[in-house]
């Protein structure tokens, strides 16, 4: 069984009247990959800069292994943190960019060299020591702050968007290198990212944050397939939500008709979201389908294709490898597993009609023309 390290109770932050964080309840596992997940300005930097003792809250209690660590000043912390700007040393070689620290703690010369070689070897840089940082790419750079963090042997490892400067195929390969480091050492790791792939591919936990307040907390599997709100399931992956009606235990309505699902505990004729993932309709004949609707966008992504389809006024985006011109006529069917059904939020009806597709690309396309000007 996991034993819990950290704990986080009530916790609140206020910034010039404003709260950025709102009553967190959360506890953190030893050896555990913990990511927190959420948009720009949810709390999570705040969350992670509180754990590190990098700030104050102003309410509630930080607790590692059982005591309150609130006065606990940052270097008193058996936690280390890496940041997305790794603040290497560019007068110091790589070997003597990780030593710093322990130098610094007079450590002796032949533990330096052993502890050292050692992290080299677990970030996968070994021979690399007398090179200069200045010469490495991006993602070795990343390595020696990381290899720097961890020769101290930190409990508890906080990485602030640490992949955010790297480009996406770098990006993906320190994704799976940070996960065997986290395994290899079993340091605790606590993650902030806004990439919820990221989240997914390396996270044991993640923990959903938004408007400073914990969303859901969950295994990366269970986030994904049972999200419990409509800005979760929104956030995470693509996801198609409507309005629906819960007529009885594994029995909903919406778009003028009754589909069997696999939830229940609903009342009666309860108000519900239903979200249907991309991936997970079928595209069949039209006479063959529960739904009949048009195809009115399609996106070449390589695997696969997105297309939006319009059914009764509302736009769905559907995953499939098979192409689908605009104009096109098709059915799709719906499985009762491919239903999900979550309660009424305060995000309900914000999310999930592709109607606005095209119009977030023109977005785009505007604040990039803005930033030629």
């Amino acid at each position: 069984m996991s034993k819990e390290l950290i704990r986080l109770r009530d916790l609140t932050m206020e910034f010039d009247g404003e709260r950025i964080l709102d009553g967190i309840n959360l506890y953190i596992n030893d050896h555990e990959f913990l990511t927190l997940l959420g948009p720009s300005g949810c709390g999570k930097t705040t969350t992670l800069r509180i754990i590190g003792g990098f700030l104050n809250p102003t309410s509630g209690t930080v607790t590692f292994d059982g005591e309150c660590i609130n006065d606990v000043p940052p270097y008193k912390r058996q936690i280390n943190t890496v940041f997305q700007r790794y603040a290497l040393f560019p007068h110091l070689n790589v070997f003597d960019n990780i030593a710093f620290g322990l130098r610094v703690a007079k450590l002796p010369k032949n533990e330096i060299t052993e502890r050292v070689n050692r992290m080299l070897d677990i970030v996968s840089l070994k021979g690399y020591g007398h090179r200069s940082v200045s010469s490495l790419s991006g993602g070795q750079q990343q390595r020696v702050a990381i290899a720097r963090a961890l020769v101290n042997e930190p409990k508890v490892l906080l990485l602030d968007e640490p992949l955010g400067a790297l480009d996406l195929r770098l990006r993906k390969d320190m994704q799976i290198e940070l996960k065997r480091i986290q395994q290899t050492t079993g340091i605790t790791f606590i993650y902030v990212t806004h990439d919820q792939e990221e989240a997914l591919s390396m996270s044991d936990t993640i923990v959903v944050m938004d408007k400073g307040r914990i969303q859901q907390i969950g295994r990366p599997e269970d986030i994904y397939n049972e999200p419990k709100n409509a800005f979760v399931a929104d956030f995470i992956g693509e996801s198609n939500i409507l309005d629906g009606v819960m007529l009885s235990d594994y029995k909903v309505r919406f778009f003028g008709r009754t589909f069997q699902c696999v939830d229940k505990g609903f009342g009666p004729n309860e108000a519900v979201d239903v979200v249907i993932r991309p991936e997970d309709v079928d595209i069949v004949a039209p006479e063959e389908g529960h739904l009949v609707g048009t195809v009115t966008a399609i996106t070449f992504k390589g695997l696969n294709y997105d297309i939006i389809v319009e059914f009764c006024g509302f736009k769905w985006l559907i995953q499939t490898t098979d192409y689908h011109g605009v104009g096109t006529t098709i059915g799709i069917r719906l499985n009762p597993e491919d239903i999900h059904i979550m309660k009424k939020s305060e995000y309900s009806g914000m999310f999930g009609d592709y109607s606005s597709y095209s119009a977030e690309y023109d977005e785009l396309t505007e604040d990039a023309e803005d930033e030629e000007e």
